[in-house]
């Protein structure tokens, strides 16, 4: 069967770092190298009572949600080559089991496990399933130093690669998106040691942990055969490579429930981590990105997780990207007085029972908004870049319950709060914690026509007289925001703070929203 086109294309997982040989062949033990895990949590009803919501796993939820398959047949690698070239369904799940040559309890005379092997056979394995798929990319999900197994694939193997190299960004013709849940991009960094745990990892590469280092990354990211433009940075994708906003890195927050080595990798990583990635290292400069407070695996785990999951869906599927951004900054105070100001961030989107982004000083990430010299505006602050779907799932219209409601909602909660330092040292002596200078919620609300651009609603939520759930924009009496018309395709609108927020950021202080439409490879595009 030939690609349909509908945008759903092969879904190829690949896990993260197992550690040692047994550590290997714990991991080939499971036919799914993890993805199929999930999750049980509790919640409160109103009578305090604990109710329980369970998520069932990424692999699983794709299957249930969008209708994807998943072909084993005993062995999927030689199911797959059994099968005559584009027959196989697009809409599938593949499992890269690159440390299955590696396990000592089923390989004879097991090799040292290498990144660069990897990644060379995470190529042969996309190459076989855009062949016998018709598809022309793939979507690659990984876990951990699966990301840096992906990368290593798109900024060496591919550009090495003989007939299909050449260039920088060769890999863009193989696959489509990327996503990432706890990649250390820019390696693995100790809070202890100052620099010492490095330089013995990094040193004896015990168990193959130096790849988390400097030398070891340069090394399998760098290209031999094709020269960069810019200087290499572990953190950022080459110039004129593989695209960065077809990238989206997943952060996790919580580093107190990680549960490896007794808890001894937490703390030897710091309280600013999930438990094994610090929260620098673990997004790429210019990709897309999102915060959620969940540890790095376990029981509180990233990959077995509904905010995980749901941030994937619409990375992967959503028809629409929305940004959101502080501008015309100008916060109250000089550079005299020493205020620090932070801001706290929140994106929900309707139907959902997570929050898909979280950037919190509890969490120890808050956005810092800094104050230039001279007096000048602040340049705009990003808050959040997310993906929404015309075909998720939405509520019944209260007006008519045979129809869903027909706008896409999502809400931003801000809080601003203000610390003053002294002499470079962070003072408490006026300090009041947690009590915030401002905060409220932002309720955005998209709608799409066909032929038409996107109609936007926006209201704070301190302006509304009713509960957010029953507030429903009236097109007939509420104004849609109006398109600034910057560039073809790009709807953008500007939302001015609540009074009370502009005298602490300014008079021309506002959240700029940005929107526009986004699809995967329609069918017919060569491959």
């Amino acid at each position: 069967m030939s690609y349909p086109g509908d945008g759903r294309l092969p879904v190829i997982y690949v896990r993260g770092y197992a550690g040692g040989p047994s550590g290997i062949d714990k991991a080939v033990d499971d036919p799914f190298y993890g993805f199929n895990e999930g999750s049980v949590q509790a919640r409160v009803d109103g009578d305090n009572r604990p109710l329980f919501h369970q998520f069932e796993s990424p692999l699983l939820r794709l299957m249930i949600d969008h209708e994807y398959q998943l072909l084993v047949q005993g062995d999927q690698e030689a199911y797959l080559r059994r099968q005559q070239h584009g027959t196989v369904p697009a809409a599938t799940i593949w499992v890269h089991r690159f440390y299955d040559e590696f396990a000592p309890h089923l390989t004879q005379d097991p090799a040292t496990f290498s990144i660069e092997r990897a990644a060379q056979s995470l190529f042969d394995l996309v190459r076989l399933v855009r062949e016998q798929t018709g598809a022309p990319r793939v979507f690659l999900v990984a876990h951990s130093m699966g990301g840096l197994v992906v990368r290593s694939m798109l900024q060496r193997v591919i550009p090495d690669a003989e007939r299909v190299g050449g260039s920088l960004d060769a890999a863009a013709a193989f696959v489509d998106r990327v996503f990432t849940y706890a990649t250390p991009h820019g390696g693995i960094e100790f809070a202890v040691g100052f620099g010492l745990l490095e330089k013995v990892r990094d040193t004896l590469g015990i168990q193959g942990a130096d790849m988390f280092g400097p030398r070891r990354m340069r090394e399998f990211l760098t290209p031999t055969g094709v020269a960069l433009t810019d200087e290499f940075s572990a953190t950022r994708l080459p110039a004129g490579g593989f695209p960065s906003e077809r990238f989206f890195c997943l952060v996790g927050t919580n580093s107190t429930d990680y549960a490896a080595a007794l808890g001894l990798s937490s703390r030897a990583v710091g309280p600013r981590s999930d438990g094994l990635v610090q929260i620098e290292n673990a997004f790429l400069e210019g990709a897309p990105c999102s915060y959620v407070h969940r540890s790095h695996s376990g029981r509180f785990g990233i990959v077995n997780s509904e905010e995980g999951y749901q941030n994937l869906r619409r990375f992967l599927f959503g028809d629409l990207q929305v940004s959101a951004d502080l501008t015309g900054l100008h916060p109250w105070g000089s550079p005299d007085d020493e205020t620090v100001w932070q801001l706290e961030t929140q994106m929900s989107i309707r139907g959902l029972p997570v929050v898909l982004h979280e950037r919190s000083t509890a969490h120890l990430c808050p956005i810092q908004i800094e104050r230039p010299a001279g007096g000048t505006d602040v340049r705009p602050v990003p808050i959040v870049r997310t993906y929404l779907s015309s075909k998720a799932t939405r509520p019944p219209d209260p007006n008519n319950d045979a129809a869903p409601m027909e706008t896409m909602r999502h809400v931003l909660r801000l809080r601003l709060l203000s610390l003053r330092a002294k002499g470079g040292l962070l003072s408490f002596l006026d300090h009041l914690e947690q009590a915030e200078d401002w905060a409220d919620v932002l309720v955005v609300d998209i709608q799409l026509s066909e032929g038409a651009p996107p109609r936007t609603w926006a209201r704070w939520g301190s302006e509304l007289k009713v509960p957010l759930r029953d507030w429903t924009p009236d097109p007939a009496t509420d104004a849609p925001l109006k398109d600034e018309e910057v560039a073809e395709g790009i709807w953008r609108a500007c939302v001015r703070l609540p009074e009370n927020a502009r005298r602490l950021l300014g008079d021309a202080a506002a959240v700029t929203i940005e929107v526009q439409g986004r699809s995967t490879l329609p069918a017919g595009v060569p491959h």
